[in-house]
């Protein structure tokens, strides 16, 4: 049956094509479908804080939320644009982004040696891991008064406390990462006539970069944590001294507006650090999510 007889007996509609001997030449045919309109990711992302940023305003404004409790999203940015204007809030962020880089730099230096030294080396693995785990299990926080008696009330002991909680999470991921890497990849880079550098440098430590990447995103975060803790200690400047002055007047407005940069500098961090792993491990597909 030819293709025309085909599709003049109600087989095949017409205008598909049909092979010899009466075939549908499947291949061939494209299945055609309406573009579907979909909600841009930013906008779904943003659904959530909005949101409650309305319902907040709502309450606030019905009396639920009183002002001497909470503040309302509106006084809290007519607040946060004062606090711009007379540049009290900008100086604040430059001495804390200060304190957090340097603590971040001091920490990510002491824990990704330490890591080198316990995951390269058998020895090294002896004589650091097992310290190290016992002072991680230590609460970091509770060594601040230690830290105010050796270093003094200055900037040291708020750039030690971010350095220590930077250093532990650094150690754990990049140790976990360079003792993850596929054992056989390290005999292949043997097999290929690779040294025990280069092992490293071209089998062991990228296999490690994205355990690295891991442990920089939450190094990140607890460096943000710790130095809300750490700008507590008689700090005169920075968000923390202002959240201390605005806990004394109970200036609630105040206290969100810190927390509000908290979260967005805790935001933008994370932010850079994902663009840095996204440029760093292209070489390793992964799943993205349906």
């Amino acid at each position: 049956m030819s293709g025309e007889q085909a599709a003049a007996a109600g087989r095949v509609p017409a205008g598909v094509p049909v092979g010899p001997g009466g075939a549908v030449a499947l291949s061939r045919v494209v299945p055609v479908s309406g573009r579907r309109w979909t909600v841009p990711r930013w906008v779904r992302r943003a659904v959530g804080p909005v949101g409650l940023v309305v319902v907040w305003q709502v309450l606030s404004a019905g009396g639920v939320l009183p002002a001497d409790l909470l503040a309302a999203p509106v006084d809290i940015a007519r607040t946060a644009g004062g606090l711009v204007a007379d540049g009290t809030l900008p100086s604040a962020m430059g001495v804390s982004l200060q304190r957090v880089a340097v603590g971040l730099v001091s920490g990510a230096a002491v824990g990704i040696a330490l890591a080198l030294v316990s995951g390269l080396s058998r020895l090294g693995e002896d004589l650091v891991d097992a310290t190290v785990q016992m002072l991680r299990s230590i609460p970091w926080v509770g060594v601040i008064p230690l830290f105010i008696i050796w270093l003094g009330i200055g900037e040291a002991p708020k750039i030690a406390l971010i350095a220590v909680g930077v250093a532990f999470h650094l150690y754990l991921n990049v140790y976990a990462g360079i003792r993850g890497v596929d054992a056989q990849l390290v005999e292949a880079g043997t097999s290929l006539g690779l040294g025990r550098w280069g092992l490293v440098r071209h089998v062991v430590l990228p296999g490690a970069l994205p355990g690295a990447m891991t442990g920089l995103r939450y190094a990140l975060a607890t460096a943000w944590l710790a130095l809300v803790f750490g700008e507590q200690v008689n700090a005169d400047d920075g968000l923390g001294f202002l959240m201390n002055q605005a806990r004394e007047f109970f200036r609630t407005d105040v206290i969100v507006v810190c927390l509000v940069v908290y979260a967005m500098l805790g935001l933008l961090a994370d932010f850079l650090v994902r663009t840095l792993e996204r440029l760093l491990l292209q070489w390793r597909p992964t799943f993205t999510g349906q």
